[in-house]
Order: C-alpha cells, then structure tokens, then sequence
C-alpha cells in the first residue's frame, strides 16, 4: 500500500524525530498545548504583519501567502484550544501581541526557520509527551500541525528563491488542518483528505 493513500500519523511516518539539542521546553500536555497556541498566536499576527509589508512593497504573491499562513496558524490554534478547554474549562486564548514586518526577502527566512523550528523540534517533542501520557487528542493536533508547517516552510523558501519572478499562482488553505497548496493542481489535502473544492482561496 502506497503510504500516499494513507492518513499521515506519528506512527506511519519517518519524519517525526526530534533534532539533536532540541531547545524546546517541554512540560505536560497540557503546558505544551499553551505554548503551542501561544507560540501560534503570535506566528500568526508575525504572518499578518509580513503580508501588510509584502503589499506595500510590491509582492501581492508572497503577500497572500502570508496571509495564508496567517490564517492557518488561526486553525492550529482552534485545534489546541479545543483540546484545552476539554482539560481545563473556561480556558482563555491569549491575545495576540503587537508585530511588524521588515524587508520581504527577511520576513520569508526568518517565517522558514520559524516553521522548520516547529515541524523539526517543538511538535515531535510535544506529540511525544502526548504519547507518552496517552493523550490521543493532543497527539492528533500536533501532529497535525507538524506536518504543515513542514510545507509552510517549504513555500516560504520557494517564495525567498523566486522572489523576483513572481507568478500569478494562487494559494490555498485546508480549512480543517492548515496545509497550504500553491496552484491549482491537486485533488485533496495529503494531511487529512479534505477535498480541493473545500479549501480557501488566497
């Protein structure tokens, strides 16, 4: 069976390891889920702030892109949250810090380091902890969202190699997972099978 035609998971998988001298801090499910939706949360307005810059510096390409990403962050944080508040009622999101974008070439590298920390380090950290506590809900979110970073950071370097020669391709959002798709040549999500005709064009 071609693992294409499989769900993506932490155990059929080989790119789930955590890097040497992860620096990530790692507590109990429940604090990694925190940091994750704050660590999110200001990804995502990060994401805003860069899309603005783009625009007013000439690149409404990479600019939807970050709104893109913006906007799956948004998705990755509904998904903790939820969890969250399944654990500890009442829970309160928290608010999103101020941000601003610098030179566009700039915001791509530091966006790819931002999300490779994330697919690489700080996911296959957290979704180890909730294995190990038997937490399959927060195993299920992380993992989730560990694998489209991978391919937020993959269209960030894309974006920083052809920043001079834009294309007119759009992007598109999974709405259940936050995978981002440039152009319009594909069928479904390969995270979680959501077809194209759901996704959200940028």
């Amino acid at each position: 069976m071609n693992l294409r035609d499989v769900i993506p998971t932490a155990e059929n998988s080989s790119n789930f390891n955590v890097v040497p001298e992860s620096i990530t801090e790692v507590g109990t499910t429940l604090e990694n889920l925190k940091a994750a939706v704050c660590g999110e949360t200001g990804a995502s307005a990060k994401y805003a702030a860069c899309a603005a810059a783009a625009k007013e510096q000439g690149f409404d390409q990479i600019a939807r892109l970050f709104e893109a990403t913006s906007a799956a962050e948004q998705i990755h944080i509904g998904l903790e949250a939820g969890v969250i508040a399944e654990i500890e009622p009442g829970y309160e999101r928290p608010a999103a810090p101020e941000a601003e974008g610098i030179a566009t070439d700039l915001n791509l590298i530091a966006g790819a380091l931002g999300e490779i920390y994330e697919t690489s380090d700080m996911y296959p950290s957290f979704i180890k902890v909730a294995q190990e506590e038997g937490n399959k809900k927060a195993e299920f979110v992380f993992t989730r969202a560990k694998l489209a970073e991978a391919v937020h950071a993959e269209l960030y370097m894309d974006a920083y190699n052809n920043i001079d020669a834009p294309t007119d391709e759009p992007y598109y959002l999974c709405p259940i997972c936050g995978y981002i798709h440039k152009g319009d040549d594909f069928e479904k999500c390969p995270i979680c099978f959501t077809p194209a005709d759901k996704f959200r064009k940028f």
